[in-house]
C-alpha cells in the first residue's frame, strides 16, 4: 500500500511538471525580473493551501541555503485579527482583495494556492492584482476551476486527489523558489 501511494504521488507531479515545465521557467524568469525591480510577492491560500501560502512566503524572505538572497514576499494569511474583522465587517470572500488594494503596488506578484481553483476570495484578490497590473500566478488542481481563467499563470495538477495536488504545489513551490534565484543570476546549487 505504501509503494502504490508513492507511485501515484510520482505519476501525478511527472504528468504535472512534464505538462508546464516550459511555462514555470517563464514565470521564474518574470519573477526574477519583478523582485530585481524591487516589488513585492504577496501569497494566500486557504485551509492547507494557507500553510503552504506561509510556507513560500518564509522561503523567499529566510532562504534556506545561505548563498541565496532573501527577497520580499509576505503571506496575506498570518494576520488573524485583519482576516477576521474584515471577515466579521464586510465578508470572508473580502479578506485577501481588501489587502491586496491596500498594500499591492503595480508590478508585484500575487500568489493565489487552491486545491479547487474554486475560492471566491482567492478569485476576487487576483481580479483586483490584475487591475493594478500586478503578475497573477495561480496554483490549482482538478479542472483548474475559476482560477483557470482569472490567473494570467495558472499551474493545474492533474489530479482529483487533494493529497496528490498538494504534494505537487509544495514541489513547485520549491522549484519555482529555485529557478528564481538562479534567474536573478545566483548559483545552481541544489
Amino acid at each position: 500500500m505504501v509503494m502504490h501511494k508513492c507511485a501515484e504521488s510520482i505519476e501525478v507531479k511527472q504528468k504535472f511538471f512534464e505538462q508546464y515545465a516550459d511555462v514555470i521557467g517563464e514565470v521564474s524568469q518574470k519573477m526574477a525580473s519583478r523582485f530585481a525591480a524591487g516589488h513585492k510577492l504577496w501569497v494566500m491560500g486557504n485551509g492547507g493551501s494557507a500553510c503552504d501560502a506561509q510556507h513560500i512566503a518564509v522561503e523567499y524572505v529566510h532562504p534556506i541555503i545561505e548563498k541565496r538572497k532573501a527577497l520580499p514576499a509576505v503571506d496575506l494569511v498570518s494576520q488573524i485579527p485583519v482576516l477576521t474583522a474584515i471577515s466579521n465587517d464586510k465578508d470572508f470572500a473580502r479578506v485577501y482583495v481588501d489587502q491586496i488594494e491596500l498594500w499591492g503596488q503595480p508590478g508585484d506578484m500575487a500568489m493565489a494556492i487552491s486545491t479547487s481553483g474554486n475560492s471566491p476570495n482567492l478569485i476576487y484578490a487576483l481580479e483586483a492584482a490584475r487591475k493594478k497590473d500586478i503578475l497573477t500566478i495561480a496554483f490549482s488542481g482538478r479542472d483548474g476551476g475559476r482560477l483557470a481563467d482569472t490567473a494570467e499563470y495558472c499551474f493545474t495538477v492533474p489530479s482529483y486527489s487533494t493529497h496528490r495536488i498538494q504534494e505537487s504545489h509544495v514541489a513547485l513551490l520549491h522549484i519555482l523558489w529555485d529557478l528564481t534565484h538562479v534567474a536573478m543570476g545566483e548559483e545552481d546549487i541544489i
